[in-house]
């Protein structure tokens, strides 16, 4: 093994002109998108990044008709134009699509085609992971919209409370909504994870945590929201599935369940949901503002605490969507409080932004005109917000139209503004070529003026006392002239958009390409040549300051000649460097994966899991759910924790970095650690279930205990122990070079994780646990198989580690597979014993 460096580039290899020119013709070799039908198999962030933002947008656009739709009917009383039925399924579609399939993915769409620029990177680190995440939201989305045109939808609101839609809807839209939206939502974790770890390790050398542009710590607040926010739905979710397709009655009162833990679990994740989608439209705008104003973001720090800070909040607050459901005062009180609280980190942001304008001179844009729009639209929607975080006024309000008025000045004002500034702003990006400032004063102007003619007047109408939720009402109520008014502010909002849309997707061929860095901005993603190249940046920069195309002296000619890191490609691999979290010091010379058609047939199967579940063809789920493992199995196996052909690798600079490093440095044991942070918050959800039936039930569990026992649950969680202990042992091993402890001791460990499952799922099979019975029953199969289902999992990457060793593909010295697997048993014991904590330690003191 070859531990020099090798290929070292010289001074004079970077003032000559015809090396500058080879080695861009090899990098741009190495990042070539392909061509033809291999098209889609293209990795690229780019790429991606931009079918993510069309697929997004197409969905946004299917949202807004299904809108359109509902105005029509709601335009006159007693409208006859939609069945209620048909309401139903169009209002809860258009929920769901917005926020599902449109607010969420569009950020992460906009992240991953953006972000490696931002951050002088050639991609994000697992850019298979993002064509993964991509695949999954266009076949979920497609399958959950497509049920509207066979009068399958879901009819149950986009918050899907039980009982309505499990004792009172037996058809099959629930299920579609349930599985087809868990879908996505696993899309979006692992979108989160790639953004996570490729702001804090992918980062250019210089770029300390305190220099990072504010986009990026924005992206940072909403993906840990994501991680922590998503998980308790999916954990919802599957207890509400786990009711209507086996009969579990989680939340039938009759047999031990409560329809408020739905509730609970919906709005912890509902309401950060509420920041998930605002918080990375103010990112737009703090990048937007600085280059509008000319001067660099005043308060800097403190826009970045105000982010965190409403981040933290916003968990806080998802009580206040359940001030009507009979809670204590005391609850109320507190939920209220902290409800209004998030007003103030929030107003902080907004000042600083208006500080910035003040200190600079302000160019007019087609931009600016819709960030102020959008500024002045959120201050109206967060004041409503603030009256409403006040129970006795909530108590008012609570299911008339004024919260619809509210929810959507929130909305858009704080989020589809900010979007469209940004599309203005980014497009050049994109196609090298700017959008119309004169069509997008017009299109400002009817999405300003529609907006506020549809919106404002529901205020009104909801105080009136106008619930929301209908299909119709009565003539001579006083709101008849009030919808109809909202109804033509609806389409003249539409024309915006049909006109915006036109700008989008008109024919260019005679239209010039833009100027470089049209807006004169400072940071790094307008070091983008007109068109862009595939290679993310010419080379990765040393970063000095927070705007370093306004601060660093001939910064742009030193990255256009190669004077950085990685200016060539001479190995015709994708590489870009991992860098510390902190400090940004380089680690790491990476090598990502390219092209392959694996993400799409991996998420296809995936896909086929869900969809095959919704209809209870459980052969064909199981089947699917296998092919899909099988396929991502060859993808990992294919395409990471590569051996390198040399140790070492010459970046640039007289700087040589390792091509393969293990542990806590590596980016793969931070996307482990990540999703295992997500994967064990869904099992706390299910966990706060159990104490929640605890809390409402004066005999839980109930008496005679008929329970699992002590016995099997114990036994198998200390064969799971001895299972964990094992693994780390055999990590201990590989690395010390003994080959043959290390085969008997992760074999014994897979051995001895099958004999804990079956002891585990003794507990509860032995005594006799009906789950159709009780709500006590069923909750501890749920966890007991939750359990189990992890330990398969985890006897999968032991036995593809064994694999791996005996293919050569690890060694004592590039064993980065079992360092990931032993951190994946650390989460795994931490579940086994909070599993028989509860369901065999707490009966007995309880």
């Amino acid at each position: 093994m070859d531990s020099e460096p090798a290929n070292l580039i010289s001074e004079q290899d970077l003032d000559s002109a015809e090396y500058r020119r080879q080695s861009a013709a090899r990098l741009l070799k190495a990042w070539e998108t392909p061509r033809g039908w291999r098209y889609w198999s293209a990795v690229n962030n780019s790429e991606v990044g931009m079918w993510y933002t069309v697929a997004s947008f197409c969905f946004f656009l299917f949202g807004g008709v299904l809108a359109l739709l509902m105005r029509i009917q709601l335009a006159v009383p007693g409208n006859t134009f939609l069945t209620a039925d048909q309401y139903n399924q169009i209002f809860t579609m258009h929920g769901s699509v917005m926020m599902f399939l449109f607010a969420v993915p569009i950020f992460e769409a906009f992240s991953i085609m953006i972000l490696p620029e931002m951050l002088g990177a050639r991609d994000l680190p697992f850019p298979r992971l993002s064509a993964y995440g991509f695949y999954s939201f266009v076949i979920g989305g497609i399958f959950v919209c497509g049920s509207l045109f066979f009068d399958a939808a879901p009819k149950g609101g986009w918050f899907m409370y039980p009982p309505l839609t499990s004792s009172f809807q037996d058809d099959i839209g629930a299920d579609i909504w349930l599985l087809g939206l868990t879908f996505i939502e696993i899309a979006s974790i692992a979108a989160a994870i790639e953004l996570i770890v490729g702001v804090l390790k992918c980062r250019p050398p210089g770029m300390r945590i305190n220099l990072i542009p504010l986009y990026c710590w924005y992206i940072l607040v909403v993906a840990g929201m994501i991680l922590f926010a998503f998980p308790p739905l999916i954990a919802g979710d599957i207890l509400l599935e786990m009711e209507r397709a086996f009969d579990w009655p989680f939340f039938d009162p009759q047999r031990g369940g409560d329809p408020l833990l739905w509730q609970h679990l919906f709005w912890i994740f509902g309401h950060p949901e509420v920041y998930i989608v605002f918080l990375p439209s103010v990112a737009l705008m703090a990048m937007m503002v600085p280059t509008f104003a000319k001067t660099p973001m005043v308060g800097y720090s403190w826009v970045v605490l105000s982010a965190v800070g409403t981040g933290f909040l916003s968990f806080g607050l998802w009580v206040h969507h359940m001030f009507t459901t009979g809670l204590p005062g005391i609850s109320i009180g507190i939920f209220s409080a902290a409800s209004q609280a998030v007003a103030i980190p929030t107003g902080v942001q907004l000042f600083c932004f208006l500080a910035t304008f003040t200190a600079g001179t302000v160019k007019r844009s087609v931009c600016l005109h819709f960030i102020f729009a959008g500024l002045a639209t959120f201050i109206i929607g967060g004041l409503t917000g603030v009256m409403v975080a006040v129970a006795p006024f909530d108590f008012q309000a609570h299911d008339t139209f004024f919260i619809v008025g509210h929810l959507h000045y929130v909305l858009i004002g704080g989020t589809i503004f900010p979007i469209m500034a940004g599309f203005y702003y980014f497009f050049p990006l994109v196609k090298g070529k700017q959008l119309s400032e004169r069509i997008g004063r017009i299109v400002f102007w009817l999405v300003l003026i529609g907006f506020n003619i549809t919106f404002f007047p529901m205020h009104i109408t909801g105080l009136l006392g106008m619930p929301r939720r209908v299909f119709t009402y009565p003539a001579d109520m006083g709101f008849d002239t009030l919808n109809l008014i909202s109804s033509l502010g609806s389409m003249i909002l539409a024309a915006g958009f049909v006109l915006f849309l036109y700008d989008v997707v008109r024919p260019r061929t005679k239209q010039p390409l833009s100027e470089r860095n049209p807006w004169q901005a400072g940071t790094l993603e307008w070091l983008a040549q007109m068109p862009d190249q595939p290679w993310g940046v010419r080379t990765i920069p040393i970063i000095e300051s927070r705007y370093p195309l306004w601060e660093q002296p001939n910064f742009v000619r030193d990255v256009d000649e190669g004077r950085f890191y990685l200016p060539d490609a001479v190995e015709g691999k994708r590489e870009t460097l991992v860098t510390t979290v902190i400090d940004a010091e380089p680690l790491q010379c990476l090598r990502v994966g390219g092209p392959t058609f694996l993400t799409f047939f991996a998420a296809l199967f995936t896909g086929g899991f869900f969809i095959f579940a919704t209809y209870h063809w459980w052969l064909a789920a199981i089947v699917s759910g296998l092919i899909a493992i099988g396929v991502m199995l060859t993808w990992v196996w294919t395409g990471t924790a590569e051996i390198p052909e040399k140790e070492r690798k010459d970046v640039g600079l007289g700087l040589s970095l390792p091509l393969y490093i293990s542990g806590p440095n590596a980016v793969g044991w931070w996307a482990m650690f990540i999703t295992m942070t997500a994967d064990i918050t869904a099992f706390v959800s299910l966990v706060f279930g159990y104490f929640f039936y605890w809390t409402i039930h004066e005999d839980f569990p109930p008496q005679p205990l008929q329970g699992p026992g002590v016995f099997w649950p114990v036994t198998g969680m200390v064969l799971l122990l001895i299972a964990y202990g094992l693994t780390l042992l055999s990590r201990y091993w590989n690395r010390s070079g003994q080959v043959s402890a290390f085969y008997l001791s992760l074999t014994l460990a897979a051995v001895v994780s099958l004999a804990g499952a079956c002891a585990l799922l003794a507990g509860p099979w032995l005594t006799g646990l009906d789950p159709t019975t009780h709500v006590y029953p069923a909750i501890v199969w749920v966890l007991t198989g939750w359990t189990v289902l992890h330990v398969i999992l985890g006897v999968i990457m032991q036995l593809y580690c064994l694999a791996r060793r005996a293919a050569g593909k690890m060694t004592n010295q590039w064993d980065a597979d079992i360092v990931n697997v032993s951190l994946y048993w650390h989460f795994l014991a931490l579940t086994v014993v909070m599993t028989v904590g509860v369901i065999a330690g707490f009966p007995s003191v309880s």
